[in-house]
């Protein structure tokens, strides 16, 4: 693995056009992202919308396997709520200390969070 890895990953709502905007919008961004700060993207994974506990997604579970091979040592995703929406916000911290576990940080490209990082409580 290089010295930074990420996984590109995406969970939005389609909205009420079930349009691929969002979710292209997500990829370019958080392409963008990734360049900018020299991570290479592995991959990029993808999950529907709709299911609030990332461990029952299908992509969420491959960026965990991946975390767990150590294959990677970020996740770029737009906001929080692509991991988990706010209704079940305390998933997200979970989920950043799992990764954290095995050394990968969640990470923002949405511009007004792209300087944070996913922290547990």
């Amino acid at each position: 693995m290089s010295p930074r890895a990420a996984v590109l990953y995406v969970c939005v709502d389609r909205g009420r056009q079930a349009s691929d905007v969002p979710a292209e919008r997500a990829i370019e961004e958080g392409r963008a992202f990734a360049d900018g700060r020299g991570m290479p993207l592995l991959e990029t994974i993808t999950d529907p919308y709709g299911e609030p506990d990332p461990r029952r997604r299908k992509g969420w579970q491959r960026v965990c396997e991946m975390a767990v091979r150590g294959e990677i040592t970020d996740v770029v995703t737009r906001w929080p709520a692509a991991v988990a929406p706010e209704s079940h916000h305390h998933l997200r911290f979970r989920e950043a200390e799992a990764l954290g576990e095995h050394g990968v940080t969640i990470r923002y490209s949405w511009e007004p969070l792209a300087e944070l990082k996913a922290a547990a409580p």
